[in-house]
C-alpha cells in the first residue's frame, strides 16, 4: 500500500481553521486509505512481509481486479443474449431509428441523436440494411443479426464496470470499498438485464460513469494545475459531458454536478487573494471551454452528423423548418410547386415556430367555448392540412376563369379548410387552454359566414425577394392578424388534451410581437395548375437554425408524454418506488412459449444504497451538530474526504432523481438507473468511512465483513440470474422471486 498526501483545496489557510479543502491525492496510491501516514507507515511496519507472488498481486492490483471485474461483466451482459429472437421492449423504437440511419431517412425523436446513431452503426457493422421495420415483439428475421447488435449495445454496459472500479479509486476509497462498489454495478440484475437489448441505455450509463469518473479523476489534480494532465481530464470531461448529453437529455442531471463543482472551485480559487489575477482569469477560461463550449461542441456535432447522414425524406419531416424539407432528397414539400402563390392556390400552412406544425382542421368539434370545428396544428401528412386562399367577402366572389391575382402584404384573405370547405375563423370566445387568447376554429363556407372570416398577411421577410407584393412557397415568412379583432394566429407549445388528440392549440394572440416566431407561418406545399413549377431546393436552411428548431421540437414532445388519464400503462411508474424496489417491469409478453425478461434490480443493491443515502445524512447531522456545540475531531482532510467522496455523489443522486419527483411526464423504472450509480457510490462511502476505525484495528476483520457483503451481493444476482438470462416455459417457475405482490415476475 502506498504512502498517500493529502492536499489541501484552493482557499485553504494553513492555521487549519479554514475548512475549504480539496482531495488532491497522490493517484498513485494502491488504495484510498484516508488514514493519515505515519500511522499508515506504522501499520506497514507491523505487518509480516508479503510474499513475492503476493507483492506482486498487491502492486498490480489496480489492473489485475479490473480486469477480472471485466472479463465477468462481459460474461453477464452477453450470456445467452441472443437467447430471445423477438423485438423486446423498446427494441421496436430504437431498432427502427437505427434503420432510419442505415436508409438516411430523416426521422424525428424526442432524444438526441448519438445513441440511435450508434445503434445505426451497429445494424452496418453486422449487415443489416435497414429493411426491418421492429414491431413490438414481431420475430426477428433470419438475415438481420440481431444478437451482433445487441452485442454491441452490451459492451457499453459491460465497460461500466471497470469505470466504476476506477471512479471509486479516485474517490480515495480503500480497496474493499473499491471492490464492494465494482462488485455492486457488476451484480446489479437491473444494469445487466438492460444492457442486453437495443437500447440507449447502456450508452446512456456508459457516459454517465465516465462522465463521473473525468471528473473525480481532474479534482484529484489540483495541485497540478495548467499541466498536460490536467487539461487532458479537464477536456476529456468535457468531451464525456458531451455525449452523455447527446444520448439522452439525463445528461443534463450529470452536467449539472460538474457544473455544480465547478462553481464550487471557482469560488474556492476567487477566495485565495494571494493568487494573480491572471491565474484566476485562466481558471476561469479554461473551464469555461473545457466544460461549456466543448461539450457544447460535441452536442452540436451529434446533429451535424445526424443531418448530414439523414438526407433522403423520411417520416419526421414535418417536424422540421418548409425549406430544410425541400432540401431532403424524395421529399413532396415544395415538389413542383409554383413559387407564387395566387387565388384559388390550394396550400399547406407551416408554422415557423421553433417544432411547428401544420396548420390543421378535423370535423371533431370544441367541448367547451364556440363549439365550432376545431383548428390545430398538426405535424403529420394529412388531407385535413391543405386550405385554399380565397379573397375576402369585400371582393368578388372567386372565378377560376379569371385572370390570376396573389395576395400579398398587407392583403386581406380568407382561408378555406379543403376538406370541410369551412373558413378559418376567430371571435371574442377565450380559447381552450390559453385563455388569454381569443379561440381559432373552423365556421361556415364559402358563401355563409362574417368579416371575422378575414385575416390580413403582414410579410415579415422573404428569403427568395425583397418584394412584398406576394407570397411565396417556402420562403416567405408572413403573419395573419385578425381583420376585425387585431389578434395574431399563432401555434405555441402548448397541447391539447385527448378531445383534441394531443395536437398543438392553435390562438389568436391578443399581444402584437413581430419577433414572436410561433406567429410567423410560411407556405410549405402549393398546387394551382394554373401556375409554373418552381425550384424548392435553390435556398438552404442553416444548421445552427436547424439545430435549434429539431432541439426545441424534441422539448415540446416530451412535454406532451404526459400520463393518459384515460388508459392504463402497466409499464410506468412512480418515483417513489424506484429506491425502494417496489416494482419491476416486464420487457416483453409473458406467454409461456416466450424467453421472457423483468427489469429488477438486485434487493442488495437497492435496498443497501438506499439506506446509505439516509445513514450519509443523519452522519453528517451528527458531525455538523457536534462542530457547532466546539468539538474539533475531524482533520481538514476527513472533511475533506467526506465532501467529496461522500457529499458529492449525494448531490448527484440528488440532481437525477429529484427532477422525475417533479416531472410531469410518464416515468418508468429505468429513469431511475443513473441515480443508483450515485447511491452505490454514496453507500461505499459510508461502508468506507464506517470501517475506518476496523481496519485500522484488525485488517482480517474489516475482510471478512466486506467478504460478508459481497457474497450477500453475490448470492442475490444468482438467485435472480433468471430475470437477466432469460425465463423460459411456464412463469410459474419463479414464483420464489416473487418477493412482493408488485414484482409481477408470476401472474
Amino acid at each position: 500500500m502506498a504512502v498517500e498526501q493529502s492536499g489541501q483545496t484552493t482557499g485553504f489557510s494553513q492555521d487549519g481553521h479554514n475548512l475549504r479543502r480539496r482531495q488532491a491525492l497522490d493517484h498513485g496510491a494502491s488504495n484510498g486509505n484516508m488514514t493519515p501516514a505515519s500511522n499508515e507507515i506504522d501499520e506497514k511496519k507491523a505487518q509480516k512481509p508479503q510474499s513475492s507472488i503476493l507483492k506482486t498481486l498487491d502492486e498490480w492490483e489496480f489492473l489485475i481486479a479490473p480486469l477480472l471485474f471485466t472479463l465477468v461483466s462481459f460474461f453477464t451482459r452477453m450470456y445467452k443474449i441472443g437467447l430471445s429472437n423477438i423485438v423486446t421492449w423498446d427494441e421496436a423504437h430504437f431498432g427502427k431509428f437505427g434503420s432510419h440511419y442505415l436508409k438516411r431517412e430523416f426521422y424525428f425523436d424526442v432524444h438526441p441523436p448519438l445513441g440511435k446513431m450508434l445503434v445505426g452503426l451497429s445494424g452496418y457493422m453486422a449487415g443489416y440494411n435497414g429493411s426491418f421495420e421492429f414491431k413490438s415483439g414481431e420475430t426477428y428475421p433470419q438475415e438481420l443479426n440481431y444478437t451482433f447488435m445487441r452485442l454491441f449495445n452490451s459492451t457499453f454496459g459491460a465497460l461500466c464496470v471497470p469505470l466504476a472500479y476506477y471512479t471509486a479509486r479516485e474517490l480515495n476509497f480503500r480497496r474493499s470499498t473499491v471492490w464492494l462498489v465494482t462488485l455492486m454495478v457488476l451484480c446489479e440484475n437491473s444494469y445487466a438485464t438492460i444492457s442486453r437489448f437495443i437500447l440507449l441505455d447502456s450508452m446512456l450509463l456508459f457516459f454517465t460513469f465516465t462522465t463521473v469518473l473525468c471528473w473525480a479523476r481532474f479534482h484529484r489534480l489540483q495541485k497540478q494545475s495548467f499541466s498536460l494532465e490536467w487539461f487532458f481530464w479537464l477536456f476529456l470531461t468535457g468531451i464525456s459531458i458531451g455525449c452523455v448529453t447527446s444520448v439522452k437529455w439525463v445528461g443534463l442531471f450529470c452536467t449539472a454536478l460538474v457544473g455544480l463543482y465547478t462553481a464550487e472551485d471557482l469560488w474556492n480559487k476567487f477566495g485565495e487573494l494571494d493568487m494573480p489575477k491572471t491565474t484566476l482569469a485562466s481558471h476561469l477560461v479554461s473551464r469555461v471551454a473545457g466544460l461549456i463550449v466543448l461539450p457544447l461542441l460535441v452536442y452540436m456535432f451529434s446533429f451535424w452528423v445526424h443531418f448530414l447522414v439523414l438526407e433522403n425524406s423520411g417520416p419526421g419531416d414535418a417536424q422540421m423548418s418548409s425549406l430544410f424539407q425541400a432540401n431532403l432528397k424524395g421529399t413532396e414539400v415544395g415538389k413542383d410547386s409554383p413559387l407564387e402563390v395566387a387565388y384559388g392556390s390550394r396550400a399547406t400552412i407551416k408554422n415557423m415556430g421553433y417544432g411547428g406544425g401544420l396548420l390543421h382542421s378535423h370535423v371533431q368539434t370544441y367541448p367547451e367555448g364556440s363549439q365550432q370545428q376545431q383548428v390545430t396544428c398538426y405535424h403529420h401528412k394529412d388531407a385535413n392540412n391543405d386550405w385554399f386562399f380565397y379573397p375576402n367577402r369585400n371582393q368578388p366572389l372567386y372565378d377560376p376563369e379569371a385572370p390570376l391575382a396573389y395576395p400579398g402584404d398587407k392583403g386581406v384573405i380568407r382561408l378555406i379548410h379543403s376538406q370541410t370547405g369551412r373558413n378559418l375563423h376567430s371571435h371574442s370566445v377565450s380559447a381552450p387552454i390559453t385563455k388569454g387568447d381569443y379561440e381559432v376554429s373552423s365556421y361556415g363556407n364559402t358563401t355563409v359566414g362574417d368579416e371575422k372570416d378575414h385575416w390580413t398577411i403582414e410579410v415579415v421577410s422573404d428569403a427568395a425577394s425583397r418584394d412584398r407584393s406576394k407570397v411565396r412557397t417556402l420562403t416567405t415568412a408572413f403573419r395573419l392578424r385578425h381583420t376585425s379583432l387585431g389578434c395574431y394566429l399563432r401555434a405555441g407549445t402548448v397541447n391539447l388534451p385527448q378531445w383534441g388528440f394531443k395536437q398543438i392549440e392553435v390562438t389568436c394572440v391578443k399581444t402584437n410581437n413581430p419577433r414572436d416566431v410561433y406567429t410567423h407561418w410560411n407556405v410549405e406545399a402549393h398546387w394551382n395548375e394554373r401556375l409554373p413549377a418552381g425550384d424548392p431546393g435553390s435556398y438552404k436552411s442553416p444548421f445552427f437554425r436547424d439545430f435549434i428548431h429539431l432541439n426545441v421540437a424534441m422539448m415540446t414532445s416530451n412535454n406532451a408524454l404526459v400520463p393518459d388519464p384515460d388508459k392504463q400503462d402497466d409499464l410506468a411508474s412512480q418515483f417513489w418506488q424506484w429506491p425502494i424496489l417496489h416494482v419491476g417491469l416486464r420487457m416483453c409478453g409473458w406467454d409461456d412459449k416466450i424467453t421472457k425478461y423483468f427489469l429488477l434490480g438486485n434487493p442488495a443493491v437497492y435496498w443497501g444504497s438506499t439506506l446509505s443515502l439516509f445513514v450519509f445524512g443523519g452522519m453528517v447531522t451528527w458531525y455538523l451538530i457536534r462542530w457547532q456545540r466546539g468539538y474539533n475531531e475531524l482533520k481538514p482532510a476527513e472533511i475533506d474526504y467526506i465532501h467529496y467522496g461522500g457529499l458529492y455523489p449525494l448531490a448527484g443522486w440528488f440532481l437525477h432523481y429529484l427532477p422525475f419527483v417533479a416531472m410531469a411526464r410518464v416515468t418508468y423504472v429505468h429513469h431511475y438507473y443513473p441515480a443508483l450509480y450515485f447511491a452505490i457510490l454514496t453507500a461505499g462511502f459510508v461502508l468506507d468511512w464506517m470501517t475506518r476505525p476496523l481496519a485500522r484495528k484488525n485488517r482480517n476483520m474489516e475482510w471478512l465483513v466486506y467478504g460478508l457483503l459481497y457474497a450477500v451481493v453475490i448470492a442475490l444476482f444468482v438467485l435472480f440470474r433468471a430475470v437477466v438470462f432469460g425465463m423460459q416455459g411456464s412463469n410459474k417457475q419463479w414464483r420464489h422471486l416473487k418477493w412482493f405482490e408488485k414484482w409481477r415476475i408470476t401472474d
